[in-house]
């Protein structure tokens, strides 16, 4: 697997969130060869035991139930570690989700922009707007307890990364209902101490669906958090379908070449199916724009 990537001139890969434990002594043999380096890994990474497919949202730390966030930290513990012996900066996190016991709004703005794809980028579109508010409103009086429970996860796995020399890297989702609401960015990181190993990890596909359902503008969203970016996933989106090669959607990565710094992590997440030569396209693109 990593033979492939360097093959196509990546000097880095970032371990994903489906590496199976049987491909981990590869890896290992790979970065102690020098075959490729390791910038980062997505959360939980490798895989915890018995699972075969990627499954980065099995435990939440938002979660009400406890059991649930005391493995969501006992897998992130692990992940940290092994973010560590393969010597990455960063492991990417998500932060779970607003739950409902009863009436949760989320299906029914889906719906409606399954049926309607483009009625968030329609400002007057009144009967979006009619649905979106509501729903909004309701997921930002419940936000509160659920991010709670998010801080009081992430405090348990922050000395840890400190100590490995780990950053965390929470990401910014495309789900309407997942953590935190996207307005709430810069208040939850805002309260991690200067020194903490946490950072922001900005999504262009996922910022662009919440674009299109009306959740946020894209620049303003990038130019608010810059001062917290850790790292980037790279895609397009196409046809409200996000991890398409750069440059074959609508986002203007010219744009988001803005934000980027030297000591940024990019990496570009792209669908399987996605071609050879698209990938490789796909990382002319973005070596033209960091130039």
């Amino acid at each position: 697997m990593l033979a492939e990537i360097a093959a196509l001139g990546f000097s880095h890969a970032e371990l994903s969130h489906g590496i199976r434990v049987t491909l981990v002594p590869g890896i290992l043999r790979a970065v102690e060869e020098g075959l490729v380096q390791i910038s980062s890994t997505h959360n939980f990474c490798p895989l915890p035991a018995g699972l075969t497919q990627a499954a980065p949202n099995l435990y939440e730390p938002s979660s009400p139930d406890r059991g649930e966030r005391e493995q969501w930290v006992r897998q992130t513990l692990r992940s940290i570690e092994f973010a560590a012996r393969v010597r990455a900066r960063a492991l990417v996190c998500h932060l779970g989700s607003v739950r409902f016991f009863w009436f949760n709004p989320t299906p029914k703005v889906r719906r409606f922009l399954r049926d309607h794809p483009e009625a968030g980028r329609t400002p007057d579109d009144g009967a979006y707007r009619a649905i979106v508010g509501p729903a909004l409103d309701k997921l930002r009086r419940r936000q509160p307890q659920f991010l709670e429970r998010v801080q009081a996860s992430l405090a348990e796995v922050i000395p840890f990364a400190a100590e490995k020399g780990v950053r965390l890297g929470l990401e910014n989702r495309e789900g309407f209902d997942e953590l935190p609401l996207d307005a709430g960015w810069a208040e939850l990181l805002a309260g991690f101490a200067g020194d903490a190993p946490v950072g922001y990890w900005h999504d262009t596909g996922h910022a662009d669906l919440k674009e299109s359902m009306g959740l946020l503008r894209h620049r303003e969203h990038l130019a608010a958090l810059a001062p917290r970016l850790l790292g980037w996933h790279l895609h397009d989106v196409s046809a409200g379908k996000d991890h398409q090669p750069v440059g074959a959607g609508r986002i203007d990565f010219k744009m988001i070449s803005e934000f980027w710094r030297p000591e940024h992590l990019l990496t570009l997440e792209l669908n399987p199916r996605v071609s050879v030569d698209e990938v490789r396209a796909s990382k002319a693109r973005i070596e033209a724009l960091n130039a």
